[in-house]
């Protein structure tokens, strides 16, 4: 896999897109506005399914690379360039000439491996790190080995010094996350939880301090390796547990997980904190659609759950809170009654509900401000909700809690900010086409709904018999020579065609999916009179142009082609009526 491809594998086409654009479900696609247009009706096309993207509106469309490199001004080495940091992909370890700046990817897994096995041996000769695994948190023998429990020594480098007597250098041991801007251990006289990917490969540590003191963890700073806001703690040993229970248990920190693991309860997973994002919710989704937090009823659970609800509606998963006895956190809970613990994360309330439930304990609704502030935290929230179904639903009941008309709080929404999900990016003013781009968009857009029938629907080709090859795009004249060879086939892959072929298909399951043969005859023959009327005007303009130069003998060639094609629209539009 070279470095295209796997920044590719790791972003997801509507993950991008939705970093400038809001988009909503439709069907198995997800459309929004265009950035390019000024239109109200959404004309941006996004399939996850082939991974494209098509705007209907400026015919413009391709993959994640092409997006940002439209909508930041950037060459294709550049939108590589920041996709690759918005994925975590070195591409210094794809480099095939010169001096590598980096170390690759599998060197840095070995070195966290190594670091993995260096904290295993340290937790043996610790009495603290036994004491409070064993004593305080409870943990068996064999649930320690399970999550390669460590202890990070505090001696400035006994780590940095034991990956050095290993050949590893200071470099590949920054890189790793394993040691300070300064050279030394990141990590000094803390408990060690190591991070596993999804196939269990070590990327990254959590640290946790023994005593008193603060920070109280510490997580492994972002690396080639290690994004926390992809990261899934325990995805590894859980995803069977969830698999089969069809249902997944969020957490806010791991050591809740490991409790939970062996008390049985094995469909638990944690992320960093409550950072919860959209690419949790999707490694998540994998696997079940039904997703619970045990997250604290506190401040920050409560902000938590206003940012993943929209998430999670974006995503399509359900998500539910599992609440707490007051003052405990999982894994308190689980030593005092563990089947206390697996009664509760069986009975959630769904995410919405809760929040409306909490923010009714804690307001005074029975007051103006009260009721404001009450609906300042939860319109926002259902404003984003994309079933609108869902939506009437709840603009109803919180009507009826504040006493007050829906009418009032539509209004109310329809002016309110949405802070919930992480902010757009803005997209770079588009330039003004001037009236030859716009002809070239134009002509651009009706060559491609017309090849998005043809390559899906080839026996309609004998209704498109008076279009020839120059008169199309160069894209479109390879897809044209694709569907006009006699053994096409739609239902087989095709080869270079750069996602053409993908986004023809995406064009043709929104415009065209559905229609009789009739229909997409009439439809063919009327895309081919624009399209040849489009040529026509084009090549008549330049012949025009050339006459003014030419002598007798071109005069005479340039006038009869364009009686020519005088002849070919005349044809085009008799066939069309």
């Amino acid at each position: 896999m070279d470095g295209v491809e796997e920044v590719k594998s790791r972003l997801s086409v509507e993950d991008v897109i939705g970093e400038y654009v809001q988009l909503k479900r439709a069907g198995r696609n997800w459309r929004g506005l265009s950035p390019w247009t000024s239109e109200k009706t959404p004309s941006l096309m996004v399939s996850p399914d082939k991974q494209i993207w098509h705007d209907f509106s400026s015919g413009k469309g391709g993959n994640i690379f092409s997006f940002v490199m439209e909508l930041e001004g950037l060459d294709f080495k550049g939108a590589l360039e920041l996709l690759a940091r918005k994925a975590g992909v070195d591409l210094e370890q794809y480099r095939t000439s010169g001096p590598s700046r980096g170390p690759s990817k599998e060197k840095l897994y070995q070195a966290n491996e190594l670091a993995a096995h260096f904290y295993q041996a340290q937790f043996i000769k610790s009495r603290v790190a036994i004491d409070y695994v064993s004593k305080k948190r409870q943990f068996t023998g064999d649930t320690t080995l399970a999550w390669r429990l460590g202890y990070s020594p505090n001696t400035g480098s006994a780590l940095v010094d034991y990956l050095k007597s290993k050949k590893f250098t200071p470099d590949e041991i920054k890189r790793a996350g394993l040691a300070n801007s300064y050279g030394k251990d990141m990590f000094r006289g803390r408990l060690m939880i190591p991070l596993a990917d999804g196939q269990g490969r070590i990327i990254g540590f959590t640290a946790r301090i023994l005593d008193e003191g603060e920070p109280k963890y510490i997580n492994t700073s972002a690396t080639v390796l290690y994004d926390k806001s992809r990261h899934v703690y325990g995805l590894h040993l859980a995803k069977e547990a969830i698999r089969k229970n069809n249902y997944v248990v969020l957490s806010e920190g791991n050591l809740d997980v490991i409790a939970s693991h062996q008390a049985g309860v094995k469909n638990v997973v944690a992320t960093a904190g409550t950072a919860l994002t959209s690419q949790h919710l999707k490694a998540l989704a994998r696997f079940t659609s039904d997703i619970r937090l045990a997250f604290d009823a506190d401040k920050a659970g409560l902000a938590a759950t206003e940012r993943a609800i929209p998430l999670a509606s974006q995503a399509g998963v359900s998500l539910s809170i599992i609440s707490i006895p007051s003052g405990k956190d999982p894994d308190e809970l689980i030593k005092q009654d563990k089947s206390k613990w697996l009664e509760i994360i069986e009975k959630p309330k769904y995410a919405l509900d809760w929040l409306v439930e909490q923010y009714e304990k804690r307001l005074d609704l029975t007051g103006a401000r009260g009721k404001r502030e009450f609906s300042d935290v939860l319109l926002p929230v259902v404003k984003q909700l994309d079933d609108k179904v869902e939506q009437d639903h709840y603009l109803n009941q919180i009507a009826k809690i504040l006493d007050v008309s829906a009418s009032s709080l539509t209004e109310k929404m329809a002016g309110a900010s949405e802070p919930i999900s992480a902010p757009r990016r803005r997209a770079k003013e588009p330039a003004k086409l001037t009236d030859d781009e716009r002809q070239i968009a134009e002509k651009n857009k009706i060559e491609e709904h017309l090849l998005a029938i043809l390559m899906n629907q080839p026996k309609l080709l004998k209704s498109a018999n008076l279009v020839t090859t120059k008169m199309l795009s160069s894209a479109a004249q390879k897809a044209w020579r694709v569907v006009n060879q006699p053994n096409y086939d739609p239902k087989k892959p095709v080869q270079n065609l750069d996602d053409y072929d993908k986004i023809l298909g995406l064009e043709f399951e929104e415009l065209y999916q559905g229609l009789g043969v009739d229909e997409l005859t009439y439809e063919v023959q009327r895309l081919q009179s624009r399209l040849i009327e489009k040529y026509s005007k084009t090549r008549k303009s330049e012949i025009a142009s050339e006459l003014a130069s030419a002598d007798d003998l071109r005069s005479e060639q340039l006038l009869a082609e364009a009686k020519k094609l005088d002849n070919l629209l005349k044809q085009a539009i008799e066939r069309r009526e």
